[in-house]
């Protein structure tokens, strides 16, 4: 690769200076675990964090309350039993 190559990738992305959002995105909880998982191993293992939801920051085990799903196959239907519950839009910043 040459010099000339290095300067046509993509710029990087500058965070603003706007205020923090609290809690973790919903697809970086997804991404720690491992597929096919059932409902209460993800209560034990990831219950305790704080998501990101339109409705302001929830812990993760009192959405999956509300998660009738025992067993997920896969990240996109645990992340779709869960937006379920949490809906979907944009998430409040402090």
């Amino acid at each position: 690769m040459s010099d000339d190559d290095s300067e046509e990738e993509a710029p990087a992305v500058e965070l603003g200076e706007g205020p923090d959002v609290e809690g973790a995105p919903l697809a970086r909880v997804t991404a720690r675990l491992t597929w096919g998982i059932e409902h209460s191993t993800v209560v034990d293992r990831e219950g305790d964090t704080t998501i990101r939801t339109p409705d302001g920051p929830q812990e993760l085990a009192v959405v999956m309350e509300d998660v009738d799903v025992p067993y997920f196959t896969d990240r996109h239907e645990f992340e779709a039993a869960v937006r379920e519950v949490i809906g979907t839009g944009p998430v409040p910043t402090e």
